[in-house]
């Protein structure tokens, strides 16, 4: 019931991402006409909820970070925990919506404006793709580098390559690197970008989960980079596969020809091809 009246109230920005494993994504804007401020909400809904556990969740916008994303993330559990075995989906939307709008009437300045899926991009061809790098032996090493020694946690990880995969001139390639903070998800991110070819990508999806030893939970995000659900879809198959201490980043390079549906085939190909390698 919650689901259809979610459905019913917000529309074309409510998106059913895999209805069998109650995977949802919505768009949140602080104005309906000229929106200064998105952000889209992913939630799983686990088979206790509402009465016994809360939605997992995502929140992906390329203007949230650090400190933003710690307090709404909080304002979220706080409802949840003021709340508990009620369904709050559409408090959470709202009160998301709520910060938006805050920030539009502040004066933050207004985010970059995120590029849109299947944007034209002309194929330059593949001269530019980095090397297929086959993952070394010995994954155990290169995932369990748990460490606290925070001068260890700031070096840059090792970066593989996977094998890329062309259909219709759109080439999707996915890279890999183990992490342990997010200090080093970003630094791997700005290590790619600092390639031509990556950095000019239509899109650079990416998702990436450290496993927390002392609190026993994930820290866990993903970005769509302009491909609704993406980045939602690879999480998941990151927590299907049970990945621990790993970010992965599939780039994808539009060719001029609608893919449809098979260019989150390819994104998911990639991404679960180099993370068994």
């Amino acid at each position: 019931d919650e689901i259809e009246a979610l459905s019913s109230i917000y529309g074309e920005d409510w998106c059913v991402v895999d209805e069998d494993e109650k995977i949802y994504c919505i768009k949140i804007s602080d104005c309906l006409d000229r929106p200064k401020w998105t952000l889209c909400l992913q939630v799983i809904l686990p088979p206790g909820y509402p009465t016994a556990e809360p939605p997992i969740y995502q929140l992906n916008a390329p203007w949230l970070r650090g400190q933003d994303y710690m307090e709404l993330a909080n304002s979220l559990e706080e409802i949840y925990v003021q709340n508990l075995g009620e369904s709050i989906l559409y408090l959470w939307v709202e009160k998301i919506r709520e910060v938006l709008i805050e920030k539009a009437q502040s004066s933050d300045p207004e985010p970059d404006m995120k590029k849109k899926s299947e944007e034209v991009d002309e194929d330059d061809g593949d001269d530019f793709l980095p090397e297929y790098q086959p993952i070394q032996e010995d994954p155990k090493k290169m995932l369990n580098c748990i460490t606290s020694e925070s001068q260890e946690d700031e070096e840059l990880p090792p970066i593989h390559h996977g094998n890329p995969i062309t259909d219709r001139r759109s080439t999707f390639q996915a890279h890999l690197a183990p992490v342990v903070t997010p200090q080093q998800v970003k630094r791997v991110l700005e290590k790619l970008y600092e390639n031509k070819k990556i950095a000019t990508a239509t899109h650079n999806i990416y998702a990436y989960r450290i496993y927390c030893e002392d609190k026993q939970t994930f820290l866990q995000d993903c970005e769509d980079d302009g491909e609704t659900a993406a980045g939602g879809r690879l999480l998941h198959l990151m927590q299907i596969l049970n990945v621990h201490n790993v970010l992965v980043v599939v780039s994808r390079w539009y060719g001029g020809i609608l893919l449809g549906p098979d260019r989150f085939k390819h994104i998911n190909n990639c991404a679960r091809n180099i993370l068994v390698e």
